[in-house]
């Protein structure tokens, strides 16, 4: 059983959800938002999901560090561990690593790319050099000690890490069309436009292209996750 982890009612699993159903992996989702408690045991957990949201991992909420707690149970059984941005700030502090602010806020669809020194991982092997993934995040994570960073842009040098079978990732993968127009929704009247914010027409723009493109992305990424993940119930 997979538990995934949402901590705002808007930023749920997306497209990961169709992935999981599709491949036949179970999962449970743990509505933090909702009140749901963090989990103290993980037995019977074949992997942990941790969603995005508006706070941050250095507030001090009790579920953050309990998240945080079971992080750590889980890379200490090899139980593997998937992160969308807050949820890889999570990963990331689990792992002894910082989480501060970025040097700017990044909102909308820009492209990240393989730096050198992840060319030759196979959790991105069938992806392009560069491609399309949607952002909104304004801080970011250094590299935990033994990971190796996988995705970089202009705005964020940190975008991505994997370490033994864990992903983190700054970037979203999962969204979905309706995802994108309820966040642009909810959020875009706030936004100022800049070199690295979008404004709410130009992320909606050809978005079922864009959507479909992701998907693309993101099968290759939750796909190699889940070949460490089991399917036992």
């Amino acid at each position: 059983m997979i538990l995934i982890f949402r901590h705002v009612d808007c930023e749920g699993p997306g497209y990961l959800a169709e992935v999981l159903e599709r491949e036949g992996y179970p999962y449970r989702l743990v509505q933090i938002d909702a009140g749901d408690s963090v989990p103290s045991d993980i037995e019977g957990v074949s992997g942990l999901v941790f969603m995005g949201g508006p706070m941050s991992v250095n507030d001090d909420l009790p579920w953050i560090q309990e998240e945080i707690d079971l992080i750590r149970k889980a890379d200490a059984r090899d139980i593997p561990v998937l992160g969308h941005c807050l949820g890889g700030q999570l990963m990331a502090k689990a792992l002894d690593a910082v989480v501060t602010e970025n040097d700017v806020t990044e909102i909308g669809w820009f492209p990240v790319n393989k730096p050198g020194d992840a060319l030759g991982i196979s959790w991105l092997r069938e992806l392009p050099s560069e491609f399309m993934v949607f952002h909104w995040h304004g801080e970011t994570f250094s590299m935990p000690l033994g990971a190796t960073r996988i995705l970089a842009n202009r705005h964020c040098t940190n975008q991505g890490f994997v370490v033994r079978n864990h992903i983190a990732l700054q970037c979203h993968v999962e969204m979905t069309a309706e995802m994108v127009e309820e966040w642009c929704k909810r959020f875009g009247p706030e936004l100022k436009p800049s070199r690295s914010v979008q404004a709410t027409e130009e992320m909606l723009h050809d978005l079922d292209t864009r959507i479909s493109e992701l998907k693309t992305v993101a099968d290759v990424i939750y796909l190699h996750w889940l070949k460490s993940v089991s399917k036992q119930v």
